[in-house]
């Protein structure tokens, strides 16, 4: 199995910054690509931005120039920098892993942390 721990979330005024950190550990092995998603109360978990095994990144355009995803392999723990925070980016944060295995594609969520932006 494979266990994500995030870290990192809190309260921030708008216009500042954090940084979530996520480490995965387990049967880690077979990792396709790593990210962060987000949810509001009565929304759909939404992608905030992904990062391939092969170091491609995709962002949501909300957070596009605001946003940085990246990874470091040898703690296999993937970060998301936010910068110029928006009261609309208030939400629970979800770090994502995707394994692809010879039998199928794997997908695991941590248990996610809240991010409250404040005017």
């Amino acid at each position: 199995q494979v266990q994500l721990v995030e870290s990192g979330g809190g309260l921030v005024q708008a216009g500042g910054s954090l940084r979530l950190s996520c480490a995965a550990s387990g049967s880690i092995f077979g990792i396709n690509a790593m990210g962060w998603y987000r949810q509001t109360p009565g929304n759909q978990r939404e992608l905030v931005a992904t990062i391939t095994h092969g170091g491609s990144t995709n962002y949501a355009d909300s957070v596009k120039g605001r946003f940085t995803i990246s990874r470091d392999d040898s703690k296999n723990t993937v970060y998301l920098q936010m910068y110029s925070l928006k009261l609309e980016d208030t939400a629970v944060y979800y770090c994502y892993l995707r394994r692809l295995l010879f039998s199928g594609s794997y997908e695991y969520w941590g248990q996610g942390t809240q991010v409250t932006v404040s005017s």
